[in-house]
């Protein structure tokens, strides 16, 4: 999340300088032998894409599920993907079924296909690439499959059974969680990370780690006839002030951009796609530390939160405050949780009182990556409560975050495609989000269960989730700001997307020729 936006997150773009350089030598006889290809291409339908998001890892178990699963989706396919309604659809896949007590499912394949190193796309493949997930070293995804037991595979078949009964799973198993890369590739892991085999749309052909990739069409994908760009470049974004003079120039023809660029974009011509999505924002604090495991200082933060100043200063119209981890008007947005704690000094002051500071008193130290708007508009309505915040930049950030020993931070998510992974990531005892690990609000995990219960297409699956959120709401370890969509600036010779939320998908996309 880096620039004028919500910063993004460098647990997604952690650089790994020597393995990297070492891949690079290691796959340049093999990558670049197809160069000649993409250079000889006219770009009449060559997606020019320039992302802040390019993949530092496109090994998907170790990329985990953060926003660069949009560019590895160019490679990788998934058991199911998301349709327009966020609803899971057949990928590779074509169908599943639930047995009578919804604690095992078996996912029927397409047949006839296969990986780009032609290996089958069978049940054993999904086998492999669910316990690759689960046990591999550095996985970023073993704590999204808690519900999986274990993976026979028979045939076109793979059935999954579970440890509790779990309806979210054709939603898990889309492409933010389980992108499947052929098991013979990935028998050697650092291969994979910067050599990636999959089944999906596009093939790599040229790869410079964490600068660019080139690919081409996959003419064995399932739905190739529906994929109607012949080739990608995909590049790493320069500096934002760069990217719109990029499009104009047809150096790119497609980026994603922050709020702060969309009025450009628009005054250059270009399109401005809004993608809708489940982004959120919050302020994570650690409740196992002092000054937060006093509840008055953790509601004196609450309420000296203003929301409408991160949306009036960040989003440029484009964003709307939020106090879930949801934006209103998603299924699981709570409406009956709106606004339990809403910006008020005084009570802020009253509270931080009845806790035994005096005004100045407390000094805490807010713990970022990277320079962030964010953290001086929290530094700035905390003073006006009576909270000294001197913001901290660690560009090791992740590893204190994730191992739960800083203090008080900032993250912003892209959600999920299960909105019970997205509660559970915040609020569980093993959340990731959850600043706070091991613990979780009195409730949540009865509450979790149940929707874990309930069908997704049952009528009481609304409320019983919207249940979940509220359980989840009286956890002390987050504290919610403000919510805004995905942003696109892409040439008028792009065809329109799909408004697939969250998702970037090609399906039926055209690219006209120059302008």
């Amino acid at each position: 999340m880096p620039g004028r936006r919500t910063p993004r997150r460098p647990a997604v773009r952690l650089r790994t300088a020597g393995l990297v350089t070492a891949l690079a030598a290691l796959l340049a006889p093999a990558l670049t032998g197809c160069a000649g290809e993409a250079a000889s291409a006219t770009g009449s339908s060559t997606l020019k894409w320039t992302s802040s998001y390019f993949p530092a890892h496109w090994d998907p178990v170790v990329g985990g599920s953060g926003a660069q699963f949009r560019e590895l989706a160019l490679v990788y396919a998934s058991l199911t993907r998301t349709d327009e309604k966020g609803n899971a659809v057949p990928d590779l896949a074509r169908s599943w079924e639930y047995n009578s007590r919804g604690d095992e499912i078996t996912f029927h394949l397409r047949s006839g296909l296969k990986f780009s190193d032609g290996e089958p796309v069978n049940g054993a493949a999904v086998k492999a690439a669910i316990e690759r997930a689960k046990k591999q070293k550095n996985s970023a995804l073993f704590g999204d499959l808690t519900s999986i037991e274990s993976v026979d595979a028979k045939g076109l078949d793979a059935v999954v059974h579970l440890s509790q009964v779990d309806y979210q799973i054709p939603q898990l198993f889309g492409q933010r969680v389980l992108q499947i890369a052929s098991p013979k590739a990935a028998k050697s892991p650092a291969r994979l990370d910067q050599g990636p085999v999959g089944a999906g749309p596009f093939t790599v052909t040229q790869l410079i780690p964490g600068t660019k990739a080139v690919l081409k069409k996959n003419p064995d994908y399932w739905d190739a006839e529906n994929i109607h760009i012949d080739q990608v470049e995909l590049t790493s974004a320069p500096d934002a002030a760069t990217v719109i003079s990029g499009l104009q120039t047809g150096v790119y023809n497609f980026a994603d951009i922050e709020p702060s660029q969309a009025s450009a974009a628009k005054k250059a011509g270009l399109d401005v796609f809004v993608q809708p999505g489940f982004n959120a924002s919050n302020i994570s604090l650690n409740i196992n530390k002092k000054p937060f495991d006093n509840d008055k200082v953790v509601d004196a933060v609450r309420y000296a939160v203003d929301r409408q100043e991160f949306v009036d200063k960040l989003t440029f119209g484009y964003g709307e405050t939020t106090d879930q981890p949801f934006p209103k008007g998603y299924v699981a947005y709570d409406p009956k949780s709106a606004n339990a704690y809403p910006h008020d000094l005084a009570k802020a002051r009253k509270l931080l009182a009845e806790a035994g500071y005096k005004a100045g008193d407390l000094k805490l130290d807010l713990v970022i990556p990277a320079e962030d708007p964010q953290a001086e508009i929290v530094q700035s309505q905390l003073a006006k409560a009576g909270i000294t915040v001197d913001i901290k930049i660690d560009k090791n950030w992740a590893t204190p975050f994730f191992a739960k020993d800083l203090t008080f931070s900032l993250y912003s998510t892209t959600g999920r495609d299960s909105a019970a992974q997205t509660l559970t990531a915040h609020f569980g005892p093993d959340g990731p989000l959850n600043l706070s690990s091991p613990y979780e609000p009195a409730g949540f995990e009865a509450a979790i269960a149940k929707v874990r219960e309930t069908p997704l297409d049952s009528p009481e699956y609304t409320e019983t989730l919207r249940a979940a959120t509220r359980a989840g709401l009286e956890s002390k370890a987050l504290v919610f700001t403000y919510s805004q969509p995905n942003l696109i600036a892409k040439s008028k010779t792009v065809s329109g997307l799909p408004k697939n939320p969250a998702h970037i998908d090609w399906t039926g996309v055209t690219i006209g020729g120059a302008e």
